[in-house]
């Protein structure tokens, strides 16, 4: 299914279910208060970004730590579970999955997963999806006796029912790790808080681990990958352009144009450097067409032929990467590659990559950000001006002077 038709189930059957299993709870907790459940185990539930996977990796990280003897599990949605492979955190075994690519199976597995979290001996449930009403129903059915997730208090609109124990307020104005990590800490403080996360983090405590392939893993990747570009083995320097952005935001590409200058310019001006073009294979095509507007041997389309494993090989072997807000620029962070971020309709003061090698351009429009969590992350906007009003030359300026 597309973003869009989730969206609208999420409004159309989500409010009123929610409406309904707040209606039963409180009825059924006036007539028959539930009994104490004594559980040790944590479920994360983040199922529509595969970025957040990586940004929550010190909230994850945390919770091991204050929780010891708890198995830590974590709820995505199929298609986005290799993205949970970048940090190794949670355990293979510990991955729980449901397919969203048609209505049936998203029934399906929903129904199946709601007996799969009441079997894990669940201690707390921690909701991470902004305002999702279809994992607020997740957290509840999961049977965990505390549930954590954002709340939105006197924020009109973006309703979801009253089904959470600790409610912890969402905060537009700072990074979202650092509100990953107040869900984790409100499991520390005492019960009817209000709100919950009443606590301070700094930037250490959402630094992501770094993560490095080890000799065995780079010498495959290269032996696999010099076979299909043995060009690549003759540059010096490699330069990763990812014009792609997830379907759930569209308009956050930058134009394909201004990638294929970006690569001419790079290209004519550095006779010792390659460009690799990465994407999945739906994107093939599209790249193949930058390919043809470089003129040059020195190009090579990877859309397609890279695994999500290949990744931290490739970034690690890499000098810079310009890509659009999505995926790849926090699949890159642990590496620490350096980075270029194009922003327009999100902010990175919420959503940059917590690399310290990162940049994020941003033409800072009066009409941006226009996307967050208390919008569902939708707009109205069709013409995303805010990407096109990135220049070129910036872009270019900034890939000189990471390269040094």
């Amino acid at each position: 299914m597309n973003v869009d038709r989730m969206r609208q189930i999420d409004f159309w059957a989500g409010v009123p279910l929610t409406f309904l299993m707040t209606l039963y709870w409180r009825i059924r907790c006036f007539f028959s208060p539930p009994a104490p459940k004594a559980g040790k185990n944590i479920l994360f539930i983040e199922l529509s970004e595969m970025g957040s996977a990586v940004i929550a990796d010190a909230a994850l990280k945390r919770a091991q730590a204050l929780f010891p003897d708890a198995r830590i599990y974590f709820l995505i949605f199929a298609k986005n579970r290799p993205s949970l492979d970048i940090m190794g955190t949670i355990a293979r075994e510990n991955m729980l999955t449901i397919r969203a690519d048609s209505l049936v199976n998203l029934v399906v597995d929903t129904l199946a997963m709601v007996r799969t979290m009441r079997s894990l001996d669940l201690m707390a449930a921690i909701d991470m999806e902004m305002f999702s009403r279809f994992s607020a129903l997740l957290t509840f059915l999961s049977g965990a006796p505390k549930r954590v997730g954002f709340h939105r208090f006197h924020t009109e609109g973006l309703y979801r029912g009253e089904l959470l124990t600790h409610r912890v307020p969402y905060n537009p104005h700072q990074h979202v790790a650092k509100c990953f990590m107040a869900q984790v800490h409100a499991l520390t403080e005492p019960e009817g808080t209000t709100p919950h996360g009443k606590v301070h983090f700094t930037e250490a405590d959402i630094r992501l681990a770094p993560v490095t392939p080890s000799a065995e893993v780079l010498d495959a990747f290269k032996t696999r990958l010099f076979e299909a570009y043995p060009v690549l083995q003759d540059a010096k320097r490699w330069v990763i352009l990812n014009p792609n952005a997830s379907e759930l935001m569209p308009l956050r590409r930058w134009p394909y144009d201004r990638y294929k200058e970006v690569a001419r310019r790079l290209l004519a001006e550095h006779d010792d450097m390659a460009i690799i073009i990465t994407g999945v294979a739906s994107e093939k095509a599209e790249a193949e067409t930058l390919v043809a507007a470089a003129g040059s041997d020195r190009i090579c389309n990877l859309a397609g032929f890279t695994r999500m494993e290949d990744l931290i090989p490739l970034y690690a072997l890499s000098a810079v990467m310009v890509t659009n807000d999505s995926g790849p620029a926090h699949f890159a962070a642990p590496v620490g590659l350096p980075t270029i971020v194009l922003f327009g309709p999100e902010t990175p003061a919420l959503y940059g990559a917590l690399n310290d090698k990162a940049e994020f351009i941003t033409a800072r429009l009066a009409c941006s950000p226009c996307v967050s969590a208390m919008n569902h992350r939708s707009t109205a906007c069709t013409d995303p001006a805010c990407m096109r009003a990135i220049p070129v030359e910036q872009v270019l300026g900034a890939v000189k002077r990471l390269l040094g």
